[in-house]
């Protein structure tokens, strides 16, 4: 770590989120790869982590809202970019400007691309989103195909392609997710029989890129498993991924305490014996979740060590006994592998019964993000 970055870090190995790429490509070849950086790239950094995606073979990138495609054309990124988030009518003018393709599924939406497409005398690329059974956003898929043949027609916009979300592919039960994909078969042989032919149809999200190859089609979009982790511990482990993020610190303060003495706010630990507590320099506003008060665990020179009293806002406290060789400026880990030892991001979900997604976006903006192999 350099002197001009605080102790507390999140390091990113890009050259994780380039293996996690090939190795997805190599299970879903000949599908393209639409690498998912929204969320900051869950956390990782979108800017980085778009240009590793990118360079292992990822064909275009996704995110979910019209800032982050903006953030990665300002960053120099030209690779094709689709937005998740249902593209706004105000929005029209920047998606031209700057060449990304918006997610359609409303003809207010519709109508305002076609305006502005005139006024640019250029045209814009949509894929339309369908509705199959996730009941978030989309075109209810009974209505797809006159919705689509709709966009088809409307001067300006082009349908490059169509796609759907399935809400249940990362659970061991999979009979929704191929009632989704039954649905989405119908709509889109009902464009084959309208003569609609051409598009780029997808469906894959992490879990189904894991355990239904009948959701490859001609793009799969990874989220999490491109960063090194399961969507959930029902799915498979079918490509093996390799985490690209540790969050640690360092010991700043070790002090001696007596038996009995309380530790952090509201006295919620005692402790048991006399010991030592170091303190480290992070907390909840650093994504620490509170939650991990007297349950969480650190690594410390390859050794578990547990988090007592209650997480604070930018200091938690760790008792590492009278006699282990713990010393200021030790490097901590609080998620992720220290030498051969590893305190897991599914540990940290499973104790709080959460996902991984969630782990890593906590993970907050006041952390420098630190990049290897870049």
């Amino acid at each position: 770590m350099g002197a001009a970055v605080r102790p507390t870090v999140a390091e990113v190995d890009l050259s994780a989120i380039r293996e996690n790429v090939r190795a997805i490509l190599r299970k879903v070849s000949p599908a393209r790869v639409m690498a998912v950086v929204k969320a900051d790239a869950y956390g990782h950094g979108a800017i980085p982590v778009a240009k590793a995606a990118l360079q292992a073979g990822a064909s275009s990138l996704a995110v979910a809202m019209l800032e982050e495609a903006l953030e990665l054309r300002e960053a120099g990124i030209s690779a094709p970019i689709l937005v998740f988030g249902g593209a706004l009518p105000q929005e029209a003018r920047d998606y031209l400007r700057h060449g990304l393709t918006a997610t359609l599924y409303t003809r207010e939406s519709l109508l305002a691309f076609a305006k502005e497409a005139k006024a640019q005398a250029r045209g814009v690329k949509v894929h339309i989103k369908v509705d199959t059974g996730m009941g978030r956003v989309g075109v209810p898929w009974e209505e797809a195909l006159r919705f689509v043949q709709e966009a088809r027609a409307t001067p300006g916009v082009e349908v490059e392609g169509i796609y759907t979300h399935l809400a249940t592919s990362d659970e061991r039960d999979k009979t929704f997710a191929f009632e989704q994909l039954t649905r989405f078969r119908q709509v889109l042989r009902a464009l084959e029989e309208a003569n609609v032919r051409g598009l780029v149809r997808h469906a894959a999200n992490s879990g189904a890129i894991l355990d239904l190859p009948e959701a490859y089609f001609d793009l799969v979009r990874p989220g999490i498993m491109m960063y090194g982790y399961y969507p959930s511990a029902e799915t498979s482990e079918s490509v093996a991924v390799r985490p690209a993020m540790t969050f640690k610190t360092r010991v700043i303060y070790l002090k001696e305490v007596p038996a009995g003495t309380p530790i952090s706010y509201g006295r919620t630990y005692l402790t048991p014996r006399a010991t030592r507590i170091a303190t480290l320099p992070v907390g909840y506003a650093d994504g620490y979740n509170r939650l991990l008060s007297n349950c969480g665990e650190v690594l410390i020179r390859g050794r578990r060590y547990p988090v007592v009293g209650r997480v604070c806002m930018d200091q938690i406290l760790v008792d590492v006994g009278l006699d282990s060789p713990v010393e200021v400026g030790d490097e901590v880990v609080l998620f992720g592998r220290q030498g051969d030892a590893e305190l897991s991001v599914r540990s940290i979900c499973e104790k709080l019964n959460t996902i991984p997604y969630e782990v890593t976006c906590w993970v907050s903006k006041r952390v420098p993000r630190v990049y290897l192999n870049g």
